[in-house]
């Protein structure tokens, strides 16, 4: 690469990778299946390792988390221009053989997925994927109160959504 600008520098392919784990999460929360997040999460190291990429700050993260949004939203605008095959259903977490815990996990998947998109977002970026406020702003350029407040509504929603019922 021969030339970065200043708070550039080239993204290197050994600290992408450590990033493995944390984005098939990511990958994970927005589609909901394991299967379709190996996917999206291999399509994005892909993108990023074909060709040399330069990233601003410290951390690969955020633009690995924009690639992978990116890549999930590509996928996302192909599958509405086709019919959906019949008896297909997301996957629920195996949760280390707990199966009251993997059917909670199945709720709270089903009770996020169910969110508006601009709340999903931030719920996805900083609970699931662990971003601070300040990279989730970067990654969903947005400003970081809109991140605070989106981040406290949906949290809120998905409190009341998963709360038991009397009865």
């Amino acid at each position: 690469m021969p030339f970065a600008p200043p708070g550039y520098r080239a993204l290197d392919p050994q600290s992408a990778a450590r990033h493995l784990p944390q984005l098939h999460r990511f990958a994970r929360s927005l589609c909901g299946c394991s299967q379709l997040a190996e996917d999206l999460t291999q399509e994005t190291y892909v993108r990023v390792l074909a060709r040399p990429r330069r990233v601003r700050g410290e951390s690969d993260y955020p633009y690995l988390a924009r690639t992978l949004r990116n890549v999930f939203l590509d996928h996302w605008r192909s599958e509405q221009r086709r019919p959906a095959p019949e008896g297909l259903d997301h996957d629920v977490p195996s949760a280390h053989g707990d199966p009251e815990l993997a059917a909670y996990a199945g709720e709270l998947y089903d009770a996020v997925a169910d969110l508006p998109d601009d709340f999903r977002r931030v719920i996805v970026a900083v609970d699931v994927a662990g971003l601070s406020y300040l990279e989730a702003s970067g990654t969903l350029r947005i400003p970081i109160g809109t991140v605070m407040s989106r981040l406290h509504r949906g949290r809120a929603r998905l409190a009341g959504s998963l709360a038991p019922t009397p009865g």
